[in-house]
């Protein structure tokens, strides 16, 4: 696996663990690690929100390559 996999991955975690927290409990992780509110928005905390968002869109085109890697392989049946 590339390195830039495994950080976007982990940031895509992070992202949705934040999101779940927002979700059940109003409690937002990556604002509070950079001492705000909730709510609340600063430029690292953007610049977290930016980067888990590419992150979404670089495994999104990441794992349609490897779906049509991975058809492109499979063996065709005799019928």
């Amino acid at each position: 696996m590339k390195t830039i996999d495994i950080v976007t991955l982990l940031l895509l975690v992070i992202g949705g663990l934040n999101w779940g927290l927002v979700g059940i409990a109003h409690f937002d992780l990556v604002a509070t690690v950079f001492g705000l509110k909730f709510g609340e928005v600063s430029t690292l905390s953007s610049i977290v929100y930016i980067l888990v968002g590419l992150s979404a869109v670089y495994q999104v085109i990441s794992f349609r390559g490897w779906v049509g890697s991975r058809q492109e392989e499979a063996p065709v049946r005799a019928r």
